[in-house]
């Protein structure tokens, strides 16, 4: 079996493998989508691929639309040119259920694939400039936005995006603002800017990122006036908060040798120069949640019929708060923290762990829930018991500690800090009273130390800001007697960092305190978890 349009012709093989075909015309699709394109989402990745593609997927096997989604990628073309056009931009879903048995899925609704460069620059060009495009979505990463370095300035690419104008864009953000002024040039007709990614008001991010791409030029003499009102009205282009769940790792080398043995030929694991791990097919988890702003000038897929919950951005902020700030992501985090320093290679595998898992329900069930504000339309206890008992434990997701520590410093500040403020702010409940959330801030320093709980240097996951803050710890020694205030005030008096005064808080004390126990020799830090037994 060969994924490719002539070979799922052939359908026999595939039905006997237990492998869903796409219940559609593609041809058909792709011309109705050529034609009158509706959607278009940038962010080639593979959480694009096993989500809202397979979204889309849905609502075309049930014929509840006729167009499918031109994808592009603005950072890592080769993406494009490896994982999608070689297998005529179809790949393979595969969900890891926790029994150990696999949804197999053919996922034929993306009809187009495009970099932004050459002659695919004009194809999008000529896109945005069309009145029926509803929705351009994203999955870029929370970096994809972002215009400035850690010390507030322009990033030396953006301000080279400023100053040429929207004739020659490099940035991502520079990109989809040129093609936001082409589509106003060509009638300004409405239009959303879906943010999906993984950060909170994300819509808001990528707003003030396009704005104020926008407002550069038009101080420039680049661009109209207009063209930044256009952007600036909600009525005309809309930037929807998003809240996107589902747990999507690397192509896994186990789930390729299951391929294999199906018949299933096309199971290339690919890196590409830039660092990105692809593949004709894409493993990821059962559960998935998207509540989406219901925010769309020009119209939107029916995608309320493929499960996504469409609702008031105030609820929105609610559920994302919810997951990324107290039922989720810091037991993420905290799990990526220590399962680092203790050598595991999955998240199934410390939740093995009594103690690992004893520290991820302090932090969602005890400390982080008395701060929940139940959204309405997802409970945050039964959202919190499926994430420990199904979601992070299940042994079929080869989802690693080293990928969910990537770039740590641009996370605490939303998964710990906003939980801190909480309880500050609430006089029913005393930030002294924690006991994880502060074992994590200090497990974080400890991991900055790039010394594993057996003395041994690790690998530090990427992160922009990891020479700073391991430089800050070079003095620090595994059994070192202390006292550590000096080495750590560089990194816990950054209110940034950590999105609140830790010292006004006072609690540098209590997490410099756990740190001088995670450095007390080889073992320390398993020592200090099976304490929280």
């Amino acid at each position: 079996m060969r994924l490719d349009a002539n070979d799922l012709a052939h359908k026999a093989p595939w039905e006997a493998h237990g492998y869903a075909l796409p219940q559609f015309d593609r041809a058909s699709i792709r011309r109705n989508t050529l034609n009158a394109p509706a959607w278009v989402h940038f962010g080639a990745g593979n959480i694009f691929r096993a989500f809202p593609a397979a979204l889309q997927q849905t609502l075309l096997d049930a014929g509840l639309t006729d167009t499918g989604i031109v994808v592009a990628e603005g950072y890592d073309e080769e993406i494009i040119q490896r994982a999608y056009r070689p297998y005529d931009d179809l790949s393979l879903l595969v969900v890891l259920k926790c029994d150990g048995t696999l949804e197999k899925r053919v996922i034929g609704s993306v009809v187009r694939s495009l970099t932004t460069l050459g002659p695919d620059w004009e194809a999008l060009q000529a896109i945005f400039a069309s009145p029926t495009l509803q929705m351009v979505s994203f999955t870029i990463t929370e970096k994809g936005y972002s215009l400035t370095d850690p010390q507030g300035g322009y990033l030396p690419f953006v301000q080279a995006d400023m100053e040429a104008g929207p004739a020659q864009p490099s940035g991502i953000i520079a990109k989809v603002t040129s093609l936001c002024y082409h589509r106003f040039l060509h009638g300004a007709a409405p239009l959303s800017l879906v943010s999906m990614d993984n950060c909170s008001h994300n819509g808001d991010k990528l707003f003030q990122a396009v704005r104020t791409m926008a407002q550069a030029w038009h101080t420039r003499g680049l661009v109209e006036a207009d063209f930044v009102a256009y952007l600036s009205d909600p009525n005309k282009v809309a930037f929807p908060w998003s809240m996107i769940d589902k747990i999507t790792p690397r192509p896994d080398a186990k789930v390729q040798a299951m391929l294999r043995a199906d018949g299933f030929e096309n199971t290339e694991i690919i890196e590409t120069a830039k660092h990105t791990y692809t593949a004709p097919f894409v493993n990821a988890e059962e559960a998935q949640y998207l509540v989406i702003e219901d925010a769309f000038p020009n119209g939107r897929p029916p995608l309320e019929k493929a499960g996504v919950i469409f609702t008031t951005r105030k609820t929105v902020n609610q559920v994302e708060r919810m997951k990324v700030c107290t039922c989720l992501n810091p037991l993420h985090t905290a799990l990526a923290i220590f399962g680092c320093l203790l050598g595991c290679q999955t998240i199934c595998q410390e939740m093995e762990n009594p103690a690992l898992k004893r520290l991820a329900t302090l932090i969602g069930a005890v400390e982080g829930m008395p701060v929940v504000t139940d959204p309405g339309i997802i409970d945050p206890k039964a959202f919190l018991q499926e994430v420990l008992e199904v979601r992070l434990p299940n042994p079929f997701m080869p989802d690693t500690p080293q990928r969910i520590a990537t770039d740590t410093s641009q996370k605490i500040a939303i998964r710990f800090g906003e939980t801190l403020k909480a309880y500050t702010q609430d006089p029913r409940l005393d930030v002294h009273t924690l006991t994880a959330i502060p074992l994590t801030l200090a497990g974080w320093c400890r991991y900055l130390m790039g010394i594993d709980d057996q003395g041994q240097p690790f690998t530090m996951s990427p992160d922009p800001l990891l020479a700073e803050l391991h430089e800050a710890l070079k003095g620090v020694r595994l059994g070192d007697p202390g006292p550590f205030d000096a080495a750590l005030r560089p990194i816990l008096s950054q209110e940034k960092l950590f999105g609140v005064d830790l010292y006004a808080l006072g609690l540098d004390g209590r997490i410099v305190e756990e740190f001088a126990r995670l450095v007390d020799g080889p073992g320390a830090v398993a020592r200090r978890l099976e304490a929280l037994l």
